[in-house]
């Protein structure tokens, strides 16, 4: 009962989750604590009662050992950490692999893929298969499994939600997996966990979880219908360094936008970035062709 009123006030936080990957690190975080306060409070409430009984005004008793050795006390001392020590082992082996980011979710139907892109300081979403992108907010299914594909601009984030489960990094020049899972509708908070500048603070954004997929359908309908077009070079201007930035909405987004974002330092980024640009033109001209 009081472990339960203890976590009443951990709304919103790893405790309070809202998907089936949070909800497994819960029962981690607490059946760890579990474990290990089986040592803690013994050794917490053996120090004030030694400090107690041996007090140096208790003189009405002579403090003489007539032991050099306890094979029972020894016993206890090694015993009882080692097998929690196993305990723990065997736990963080299970939950290692059954909750590794990179590992899909299975039995949930096909996921939803999310590009994440981390600038200074805001966050950038690309949805590939519906073919627009976001500033600051993140929006999907409930009982739909997402499937986060993450890199970095150029300094090394945090991307985070925490009612919905595990962080990872986002790092320049490569692609981190994160796999998570609303099992109810609502907005949850998010934001980067690793300290990238002076704009830090503000790295935060909105992640919603929709009633029905055809809730998040119609909203894709609606950032089609009122954003603008991302384009290579209009994601240069929004890479530039900005604090606090206002949620942004694009209808559209340049093929390989995203790829090319992890290619930047890599040493055929130059060709990858032209043979974008080509097909990107060699697509609009086929467009004009077909309209005449």
């Amino acid at each position: 009962m009081f472990f339960t009123l203890g976590l009443s006030g951990c709304s919103g936080g790893v405790l309070d989750p809202k998907g089936q990957i949070g909800i497994d690190e819960k029962y981690l975080i607490i059946i760890s604590t579990i474990l290990m306060l089986l040592v803690v409070i013994p050794v917490i409430v053996m120090t004030l009662y030694f400090s107690w009984k041996y007090r140096d005004s208790r003189t009405q008793e002579i403090y003489a050992p007539k032991w050099a050795h306890s094979t029972k006390i020894e016993a206890t001392v090694w015993a009882i950490p080692i097998i929690i020590v196993v305990i723990l082992g065997a736990i963080t082996w299970r939950s290692t692999h059954e909750l590794d980011p990179y590992k899909p979710i299975e039995g949930k139907g096909k996921p939803l893929t999310v590009e994440v892109v981390s600038l200074n300081w805001k966050w950038l979403f690309i949805y590939p298969e519906q073919g627009i992108a976001t500033v600051n907010k993140l929006v999907f299914p409930t009982d739909v499994p997402v499937e986060f594909k993450i890199t970095s601009e150029s300094t090394m984030n945090s991307f985070f939600i925490p009612q919905l489960g595990s962080q990872i990094y986002s790092m320049a020049g490569m692609t981190t997996q994160l796999h998570l899972i609303a099992n109810e509708p609502g907005t949850f908070e998010g934001f980067s966990a690793n300290y990238s500048g002076s704009g830090f603070s503000g790295m935060k954004f909105d992640a919603v979880a929709t009633t029905t997929r055809d809730e998040f359908d119609t909203w894709v309908s609606k950032v089609k219908s009122s954003g603008s077009p991302l384009t290579q070079s209009d994601y240069v201007e929004l890479a530039k360094p900005s604090e606090f930035h206002p949620v942004e909405y694009f209808r559209s987004v340049d093929q390989g936008l995203f790829d090319s974002i992890v290619m930047k330092y890599g040493k055929d980024h130059g060709k990858m970035a032209y043979s974008h640009q080509a097909m990107h033109s060699a697509h609009k001209e086929s467009e004009a062709e077909e309209s005449l």
